[in-house]
């Protein structure tokens, strides 16, 4: 049996993009760098980093963004294990996402990209 989970990306709260850059593309092994807004947030994806900024005490702290082949086996186990579903499923410009609180406390991303056959 093969996991639902492909990747995940560490979730990095930065004061300024520009500032913060230059160190996460040297550990990720200058790479290609990012950019998009996501609602009033400025991100990067630089490898498997996710730099953000903005005002970001409007947002909830997540641990990590975890990239899934499908989200139902993830809200089926969400469910049965009394998480808290904080974003429903919600399309984004990379694929539809879900943020969940886990009964410990934390806080993840679950993404499933869309399909290459999308447009």
């Amino acid at each position: 049996m093969s996991s639902n989970i492909k990747a995940m990306i560490a979730n990095v709260e930065v004061e300024s993009l520009d500032a913060a850059i230059p160190l996460y593309r040297e550990l990720a092994g200058d790479i290609e760098v990012r950019r998009f807004p996501y609602r009033d947030l400025n991100l990067a994806l630089v490898g498997p980093f996710l730099l953000y900024s903005g005002p970001l005490e409007k947002y909830v702290s997540q641990t990590a963004t975890v990239i899934v082949d499908s989200l139902d086996p993830v809200l089926e186990a969400l469910s049965k294990a009394g998480a808290e579903v904080l974003e429903a499923p919600t399309e984004v410009p990379n694929g539809t996402r879900i943020v969940a609180r886990h009964p410990d406390g934390s806080v993840f991303e679950y993404l499933q990209p869309q399909s290459k056959g999308r447009g």
